[in-house]
């Protein structure tokens, strides 16, 4: 049977990443909402080839998207606005697989929908999971939601473990023979940067990734580790094991995507050329296999694989995201936050690079810890902290 599906954050990479893999597979999948936030005409001609019947924009947006569907005889979607919007195509009784491909916390919600109607969830939003990781998990397991990883790392480490590892109890131990994780990581455009080059890095330079084509925000977080360090918190959470058991691995190649050690010596390793069409399309169809454009792995071409320590002297972003997750709580909401605040600032040349992981942990100092207990707290202190960071930037630009 045809299966139907809901992409949030459908103009972005994930998102452009699913709509090919769908496309290679009409009898087995159908478009049945999406959504966009700025990158309207891009949405409408997704409209036009996918016909969706339901499209989210932001409210401003709206009379916009319509105008571009009257252009092009298009009568027959409905569409929907803002955050209410979001969750009502999560959650659609119509809909059996959803892709939570939306950048940082505005996922978060209309992914937590998705989880408590049931759905099969392909998770490409970390930001949700960090932020709300035992929350969003009890509920995925209160409501027989399957949670399926699409990031390339947790994806890997997802087909290196037992088949059955997610199903077993959640205490933050290995188990089943599993040793530890090993989390890979690129090493981003600036590997071999010096600190002194790091102060001088643009925002076009943190944008361009060796091996990946990713959106802006992320790549940034690449840039600084940051990325890796929210993978780490995800992979405890998902994985349910302790931050000690995950050790993060710089692979500049990215061809080894994650591996899993266990204690008998063995160490799997999934590895396939550097495409999110792969995991997208293993989530898609777990357990089976679909084909996809992806072609497959010439080792006499990648025949180097180098392997490194990262270093959290130059890149901070990693160890402040670590002891986020050993303190737990709110603390990874609130790392989360200061980060978006401050990857954007970044962006708009407010702070230099090196200042990214200095507001991260200024707001963490700054703000109180405590249980991350309800989405309300979370929110709450979410909130909270993109202030302080705000202020903290202010202070930093009135300096320099």
């Amino acid at each position: 049977m045809s299966q139907s599906v809901c992409i949030l954050g459908v103009t972005g990479s994930i998102g452009c990443s699913t709509l090919k893999v769908l496309e290679q597979h009409p009898d087995q999948y159908s478009v049945f909402a999406i959504t966009g936030y700025s990158r309207i005409k891009e949405l409408s001609e997704i409209c036009k080839q996918f016909r969706p019947k339901c499209v989210v924009v932001p409210s401003a947006k709206m009379d916009e998207l319509q105008q571009l569907l009257k252009l092009q005889n298009i009568a027959d979607i409905e569409i929907l606005t803002d955050e209410a919007g979001l969750i009502a195509v999560a959650q659609h009784p119509e809909v059996d697989v959803v892709m939570a491909a939306i950048v940082g916390a505005a996922g978060l919600l209309p992914t937590l929908a998705a989880v408590k109607a049931g759905k099969r969830v392909l998770l490409a939003n970390k930001e949700a999971l960090v932020m709300s990781g035992d929350i969003m998990l009890q509920a995925a397991q209160d409501n027989n939601a399957l949670l399926l990883p699409v990031d390339s790392e947790h994806n890997a480490i997802f087909q290196c473990l037992p088949q059955n590892y997610l199903q077993t109890e959640r205490n933050g131990e290995p188990k089943q023979g599993v040793k530890q994780i090993l989390l890979t990581a690129s090493g981003g455009p600036f590997l071999n940067h010096s600190i002194e080059q790091l102060r001088k890095v643009t925002p076009a330079q943190a944008c361009k990734h060796p091996n990946w084509s990713m959106g802006r925000k992320i790549s940034v977080d690449s840039a600084t580790l940051m990325n890796k360090g929210l993978e780490l918190i995800e992979a405890c959470h998902l994985f349910s094991i302790k931050e000690q058991f995950v050790t993060v691995v710089v692979h500049p190649q990215s061809i080894i995507h994650s591996m899993v050690q266990y204690v008998d010596g063995s160490t799997l390793a999934q590895m396939g050329n550097p495409d999110m069409c792969t995991p997208i399309a293993h989530a898609l169809a777990w357990p089976e296999r679909i084909q996809t454009h992806v072609p497959p792995l010439d080792l006499f071409v990648h025949s180097q694989l180098d392997f490194q320590e990262p270093d959290i002297i130059r890149f901070p972003s990693l160890r402040l995201a670590r002891d986020a997750m050993k303190e737990g709580g709110l603390a990874p909401a609130i790392l989360n936050a200061a980060n978006e605040v401050a990857v954007a600032s970044f962006l708009q040349q407010q702070i230099s690079f090196l200042e990214i992981p200095q507001v991260v942990e200024h707001v963490l100092n700054y703000v109180q810890n405590g249980l991350a207990d309800s989405i309300e707290t979370i929110l709450q202190t979410d909130e909270l902290a993109r202030q302080v960071a705000s202020q903290r930037i202010t202070q930093l630009e009135s300096r320099s």
